[in-house]
């Protein structure tokens, strides 16, 4: 399998040159150039298969050219060691808990399968045979070292520091904004030691997110070291967040007997790689009627969606603080995707008119990016408005502020008994809010609420018990590298390793 550039500038690339890049050479994100269909035999079996089963197939439609098969399903089957369980929450709505891996958040199996991906595709790199291209002389730890480079707004960091713990031949860097993720999210990155380093940026997580990027485009930093990410934009992390959402359909199917139901998704939204990787999914043939992109206060891609016109500007803080991020890079590759004439005929296969509405104004609109600008050009035919299915909007979105958060925190705990995070009462609100009688609702309960225990306790008026996992992160002792927003700082001290 090859990969293309969002950007469409840079060569294709192969999954292992995808995966060690991490950002393709003109800036863009890498995407698959085939995106598989699954065969019919897996939907017939689907109901009978287990987490680790139904994953593999799935990884295997997307990896299965370029890992070797036995290799393939060891990574998935030691990624998912945990459960990601659709649980009641009311009539017709239920919450994918996404929070029962090592770090109790959602990334845990994207960070742990790209660790995994990353290590298998280090071997060749560290072998005579194999390293086509010289090692930078001043590689830390030597020549077949990676640098993992990973911003974070909260449970990013965690995940992929976790994930690469220990893992030989590869030294993480977790970057993220001083004050702005919770005290416990905080400790799980930062006490950890050994391959793990934590960079505490005087900024916002956008101010991080540019960091790494421009890190991966500076040609003097990357003959001194090899580097990567870790973030939604490396095609090994985002990709296989696809797992859990045809796992849920698979629990779906043994709830309701095989009996037909309309399924909507509701996911809640920061720089928009789960969202991603579920519509890459339905790409795939997951029966799905609509998705639902539920934001805080940050609010960019909601505005896109009503008016066509893409406007990303700084982030402001939240109680939902990890989707706060004021230009989330997989907006790129969600047009893209939708832009791919083998997608637009899939689309037009099950009657599904274009999921997006046209980007409009990508001449003299302020800070629209060189991707989304080539995509604006490239498009011959203007994208439809919001497209339909069954009379409604096959994507849509919702946007929420800190109190109506905490009101829907509430309202929930008192009528159900169910403990919300901050970010998975987004997605709950969205759906109570646009759900339709015809419908079953899955929110993504992204990370433990114990996660931000703080904000939590104090809405509902309880004492959440922590977890012994976070208590375990509790008991260490921080260690981080205070940084300015600066680029030449960051350089600098990268230069110096």
């Amino acid at each position: 399998m090859k990969y293309y550039s969002t950007n469409h500038k840079a060569a294709r690339a192969t999954l292992r040159d995808a995966v060690v890049r991490g950002l393709a050479e003109d800036r863009g994100l890498y995407m698959p150039e085939v995106i598989k269909q699954l065969p019919a035999s897996f939907w017939d079996e689907m109901a009978e298969m287990t987490f680790q089963e139904v994953a593999y197939r799935v990884a295997d439609a997307f990896f299965g050219e370029d890992v070797e098969a036995e290799a393939l399903r060891k990574i998935v089957y030691d990624t998912l060691a945990f459960d990601t369980p659709v649980v009641k929450v009311e009539d017709n709505i239920y919450a994918l808990e996404l929070f029962h891996g090592p770090t109790l958040a959602f990334k845990d199996v994207g960070a742990r399968f790209m660790a995994r991906l990353l290590q298998y595709m280090l071997a060749p790199l560290s072998s005579p045979e194999g390293d086509t291209n010289e090692a930078p002389s001043g590689a830390v730890g030597g020549a077949a070292t990676v640098n993992v480079l990973v911003a974070t707004s909260g449970d990013t960091g965690s995940a992929v520091a976790n994930g690469f713990l220990g893992v030989e031949g590869i030294h993480v860097y977790v970057l993220y904004p001083k004050g702005k993720v919770s005290p416990i999210q905080e400790c799980q990155f930062t006490t950890l030691g050994k391959n793990i380093t934590a960079i505490e940026v005087d900024g916002v997580f956008d101010d991080c997110q540019a960091l790494v990027k421009s890190a991966f485009m500076d040609k003097e930093l990357n003959a001194h070291m090899r580097l990567t990410s870790a973030n939604s934009i490396n095609v090994a992390r985002f990709l296989p967040q696809a797992f859990y959402y045809f796992w849920a359909y698979a629990q779906m199917l043994r709830l309701n007997a095989g009996k037909a139901f309309n399924l909507t998704f509701c996911v809640p939204s920061g720089n928009f790689g789960n969202i991603c990787s579920a519509l890459f999914g339905h790409v795939m043939g997951l029966p799905v009627k609509r998705f639902i992109a539920a934001n805080n206060a940050n609010s960019v891609f909601y505005e896109y969606l009503q008016s066509g016109e893409y406007r990303p500007r700084p982030s402001v803080q939240t109680i939902a603080n990890a989707m706060d991020v004021g230009d989330p890079s997989n907006f790129a590759r969600i047009l893209d995707l939708y832009n791919r004439t083998d997608v637009q005929e899939i689309l037009r296969q099950r009657s599904i008119a274009q999921p997006l509405p046209s980007l409009t104004g990508s001449e003299g609109v302020n800070g629209l990016t060189e991707c989304q600008a080539v995509l604006s050009d490239r498009s011959r035919t203007p994208l439809l408005r919001t497209g339909k299915v069954g009379g409604g909007s096959f994507i849509s979105g919702a946007t929420y502020t800190d109190a109506q958060i905490a009101e829907t925190m509430r309202d929930c705990y008192a009528r159900t008994g169910y403990v919300l995070d901050p970010h998975g009462a987004c997605g709950y609100r969205a759906l109570k809010e646009q759900l339709r009688p015809d419908e079953i609702g899955i929110f993504l309960e992204t990370a433990h609420p114990a996660k931000f225990k703080d904000t939590v306790d104090r809405i509902l008026g309880i004492d959440l018990p922590i977890p012994e996992k976070l208590q375990a992160f509790m008991r260490g002792t921080k260690q981080s590298v205070p940084m300015t927003k600066s680029f030449d700082d960051f350089k600098q001290y990268l230069m110096q390793q």
